[in-house]
């Protein structure tokens, strides 16, 4: 990084809010909890955190925010979904009666797909371009099922796709905000310096 600060929204609608932004300021950078339309507009990226993807889908929609953060998105500006904001980035949910998505990454997600609250575990996933292996806490976690041509698989667990790159797009299965490894986080601020360095 070079030094500059970004302003990384996080959506605060439900869920693990705080935990991303302690990390954000360690990094030097100041977050916005986002609540509504007007305060998105003011943020370089986003982070869509772990929570209830149904939950966190109602208030986004009782809120204005579902238009707002696809046209968020489709500025190339960067979004980061973990786990529940995973779900909520694809384009389709499998074995769902009633999906919630925003349609914008090309990948087919099981929400659950690793099984309830008792079934949270952690392990070290070989992520693409990191040396040393990552520390994952997954909790409630999706899967990535499928996923388009377009689509960078950053990591797989159980031959489970649980990180994936689509342009100004990232996603995570699991919960890297509750872990004192910042480099998911890193790599989302590489991206975000990209975007603010080509406008």
């Amino acid at each position: 990084m070079d030094g500059n600060k970004y302003r990384v929204g996080i959506l605060s609608m439900q869920g693990a809010t705080e935990e991303h932004a302690s990390q954000l300021r360690n990094l030097g950078h100041e977050p916005i909890l986002i609540k509504n339309k007007e305060m998105l507009e003011n943020a370089d990226a986003l982070i869509i955190p772990g929570g209830e993807s149904t939950a966190i889908w109602r208030l986004m929609k009782k809120n204005d925010l579902i238009e707002s953060v696809q046209h968020f998105a489709q500025l190339k500006k960067p979004i980061f979904g973990t786990c529940a904001g995973l779900v909520l980035l694809g384009k389709g949910q499998v074995e769902t009666e009633h999906p919630v998505n925003l349609g914008l990454m090309d990948i087919q997600v099981k929400r659950n797909g690793f099984g309830r609250q008792k079934d949270s575990f952690e392990a070290n996933l070989d992520v693409k371009g990191m040396k040393e292996a990552y520390p994952a806490v997954f909790i409630r976690a999706p899967y990535i099922e499928s996923a388009g041509e377009h689509v960078d698989v950053l990591a797989a667990y159980d031959g489970k796709i649980v990180a994936a790159r689509e342009d100004n797009l990232l996603v995570a299965a699991f919960h890297p905000e509750l872990t004192d490894d910042n480099r998911f986080l890193e790599l989302f601020l590489s991206m975000v310096e990209e975007k603010v360095i080509a406008v």
